[in-house]
């Protein structure tokens, strides 16, 4: 499974960051029309990341939800003022998750009891998603225990990442058995907009985002976020994959593909223009990291969780610790498949590279 959540380390700010344009310098209250017919609210999340944006978009009769925030005791209850008033005349209409981490679907089987109200997900994210919900203690498995430990992280740390660091991911209401699929190029009417459907990997393997191109809205959901970098890892089902790899070709193509003026109303940090010196900085991070990987390889092979210092210098809990872990390896992984770096056979058993 793709790691849930944004990088929690807190280096310089991601390049580009200080050319946007924030048309509200803070979060609302409880909810700002960040556009017509469009109300924009947080909620809070019990991390170093500590909030979510979600969205309500007018339907007619009621409002499209965009993404839900987590489904434990604290937000569910932190609904009841939302319930109260956007939603006390004007319901839920439908509920659109653009990815499977639990602080973007979390709160959907809570909403959709009292709605009753499809669901709308890309294939992939609703699968994931019903996994996690049918079988959680699968985190715990033998294989995620081999991921680590191959590359080199010591046993104490890895069973620490394994039994404490993937319980964010069990933060779920429930899913309803059947959903609504949504697919890269479909067009979503909400209300009397027109949303061209687009999907993103990297972040997670088939996020949704939504651009309406004759208002020049674009919800980027977690690909392209304001002032820091969403979590881009590799996952233990898929330990050779190149999440990077993805994640840089998305950047690309909504770079080329999307109206520079567009309002982009992400899934963190606050809504903002300037999209295309985003996406410059995103990329500038991330070739950033991989120059710091190649300088510490050039010294000495090293494995993946040797690497994690030379990316993130500050001391790093169970919960950060998988993220961080999965990111250095997703940007070797990129190395690899593209030449930069080569592998090391070694007697250990534990994975290492060195510089090309």
């Amino acid at each position: 499974m793709q790691s849930p959540s944004i990088s929690q380390d807190r280096p310089a700010p991601v390049p580009g960051a200080e050319l946007l344009d924030f048309i509200y310098p803070a979060p609302p209250g409880r909810t700002i029309e960040v556009a017509p017919g469009i109300l924009w609210a947080r909620l809070a999340l019990p991390f170093l990341l500590d909030h979510v944006n979600i969205y309500f978009v007018d339907d007619g009769k009621g409002w499209a939800l965009i993404d839900t925030g987590l489904g434990d005791e604290a937000t569910l209850a932190a609904w009841q003022p939302l319930l109260d008033t956007v939603l006390k005349d004007r319901p839920l209409t439908r509920i659109i998750a653009t990815h499977f981490h639990p602080d973007h679907v979390g709160a959907a089987g809570f909403l959709l009891k009292r709605f009753n109200v499809p669901l709308y997900m890309s294939a992939t994210e609703y699968l994931q998603c019903l996994n996690l919900h049918l079988d959680p203690g699968a985190l715990e498995a033998e294989h995620y225990r081999r991921f680590y430990l191959d590359h080199g992280l010591d046993a104490e740390t890895t069973q620490r990442v394994v039994t404490g660091g993937h319980a964010y991911l069990k933060l779920l209401s429930g899913l309803p058995p059947t959903y609504h699929r949504l697919v890269a190029g479909d067009t979503l009417r909400i209300g009397g907009r027109e949303f061209d459907v687009l999907t993103g990997g990297g972040h997670s393997p088939e996020q949704i985002m939504l651009v309406c191109r004759a208002d020049k809205l674009f919800f980027s959901a977690d690909q392209v976020l304001a002032k820091i970098s969403p979590n881009v890892s590799v996952a233990a089902i898929d330990p050779e994959g190149d999440p990077l790899g993805q994640y840089l070709r998305s950047l690309h193509a909504l770079r080329n593909g999307i109206d520079r003026s567009v309002l982009v109303l992400p899934g963190h940090n606050l809504p903002f223009y300037g999209l295309p010196e985003r996406i410059e900085g995103l990329i500038a991070h991330h070739h950033s990291r991989c120059d710091r990987i190649l300088r510490a390889c050039r010294a000495e092979p090293r494995s993946a969780a040797e690497l994690v210092p030379f990316v993130y210098t500050r001391k790093l809990d169970p919960h950060q610790m998988g993220f961080a872990f999965g990111e250095v390896l997703a940007h070797v992984n990129y190395m690899l498949r593209r030449g930069s770096l080569r592998p090391i056979e070694n007697a250990e058993g534990t994975q290492r590279v060195t510089a090309a």
